[in-house]
C-alpha cells in the first residue's frame, strides 16, 4: 500500500517516470497522464485497486479537484476537476489527485481539494495538499529533462514560457519549478493588486542570504524597479540593474536581471530576479526549514537511476 513513511512525493513521481521510460525506451518531456492513471493499478502504488476511472468534470463550483473511492467498491477510484479552469490547470489538478492516490489514500477515502480545504483546514490537511502539489510538479516537469533544457542556456521568460508549453503546465507552475531547481541565485515574486502574495527563493539565494527589501507590510514593489513601473506590462528579455536596488546586503556593483510578466488585467504580476553568483553565507540556516534540494538528485542519490538514451 502507498503512503509509507519513506515514500516522498519526489521519489514516487520519479519512480513512475522510470517505469514509463523503461516501457517507452525514451525520456519524454510531455507526460501522458492517462497512461499514468491507467497504469497505476498494476504497480505497487496501486495495490488493491483495479481501476482509476477517467477524470470527470465536477458539478460543484467550489471544487478545484477531487479524488474519491466508490463506496460500493473499494477497488474503484475516480477523479474530478474544475471544468472552468484552463487546460493547464486541469492537467495539474489531475496530477495532484494522482498524488493523493499514491501518497495518501490509506488515510482517507475522499479528497476534496477546494481552496478552503487548502487554506483553512488543519495543518495536517494543508500538508498533504502541499505534498500532492510537489508530486504533480515532479511528475509533469521531470527534473532531468528540465536540467537538459536549461543547462548552458541564457534564462529568460521566453525560454521558461516555451518550457511551460513543452511540459503542458502553466507559466507560473514552470517558474516555481525553475526556482526550486536552478543553481542560480534567483527569486520569484507574485504580486496581487500591488502587494506581495508570495516569494520563492532558490537554494543558492537562501544559502547566500539573498532577500528582497521590504519597506512595508505587506510588501509593495520597490521604486526604480520594473515591477513598480506601471508603463511596462511585460519584460521578458530582462533588464539589468544593481542588485542593491532589490536586495538587502548586496553591493552596488553586483548585478541583477529583472523580468516581468503581467496577466490580463495587470492585477496579477510575476517578477523573476536572477542575480550574479555570490559566496554562500553558510550561517544562514533557513534552508533547513524548506525543501530546496533538487528532487531528481534526491531520487538518483538513492541508487535509482533513470533510463537514459
Amino acid at each position: 500500500m502507498s503512503g509509507g513513511l519513506d515514500l516522498t512525493p519526489s521519489k514516487a513521481a520519479n519512480m513512475i517516470l522510470r517505469w514509463m521510460r523503461v516501457a517507452d525506451e525514451e525520456k519524454a518531456a510531455y507526460i501522458d497522464l492517462d497512461r499514468v492513471r491507467e497504469g497505476l493499478p498494476d504497480t505497487p502504488y496501486g495495490e488493491g485497486v483495479k481501476i482509476i476511472k477517467p477524470p470527470m468534470a465536477s458539478t460543484v463550483s467550489s471544487v478545484e479537484g477531487m479524488l474519491v473511492c466508490n463506496p460500493n467498491d473499494p477497488a474503484e477510484w475516480g477523479i474530478f476537476y474544475n471544468p472552468a479552469a484552463n487546460p493547464e490547470r486541469q492537467r495539474f489538478t489531475i496530477a495532484h489527485e494522482l498524488g493523493h492516490f499514491v501518497l495518501h489514500r490509506a488515510k482517507r477515502r475522499t479528497f476534496n481539494c477546494d481552496k478552503a480545504a487548502v487554506h483553512f483546514s488543519q495543518d495536517t490537511a494543508a500538508n498533504i495538499e502541499r505534498e500532492a502539489d510537489e508530486f504533480a510538479s515532479n511528475l509533469l516537469m521531470p527534473g532531468d529533462v528540465l536540467r537538459d533544457r536549461i543547462t548552458s542556456q541564457d534564462v529568460d521568460l521566453h525560454l521558461l514560457s516555451g518550457l511551460a508549453k513543452t511540459f503542458g503546465v502553466s507559466f507560473e507552475a514552470l517558474c516555481i519549478r525553475f526556482i526550486k531547481f536552478t543553481e542560480k541565485r534567483a527569486i520569484l515574486l507574485h504580486w496581487d493588486n500591488g502587494f506581495l502574495k508570495y516569494e520563492w527563493r532558490s537554494r543558492s539565494a537562501v544559502l547566500s542570504n539573498t532577500r528582497i527589501r521590504r519597506l512595508s507590510d505587506p510588501a509593495e514593489p520597490l521604486r526604480d524597479t520594473v515591477a513598480a513601473d506601471e508603463s511596462i506590462a511585460q519584460e521578458w528579455n530582462g533588464i539589468d540593474m544593481s542588485a542593491a536596488v532589490w536586495c538587502v546586503g548586496e553591493q552596488p556593483y553586483m548585478k541583477v536581471q529583472e523580468f516581468k510578466h503581467s496577466y490580463g488585467s495587470r492585477d496579477r504580476v510575476l517578477t523573476l530576479l536572477i542575480l550574479e553568483d555570490a559566496e554562500p553565507r553558510r550561517w544562514d540556516n533557513s534552508w533547513k526549514d524548506q525543501e530546496i534540494f533538487d528532487s531528481f538528485d534526491q531520487f538518483t542519490s538513492s541508487g535509482q537511476m533513470p533510463i537514459r538514451k
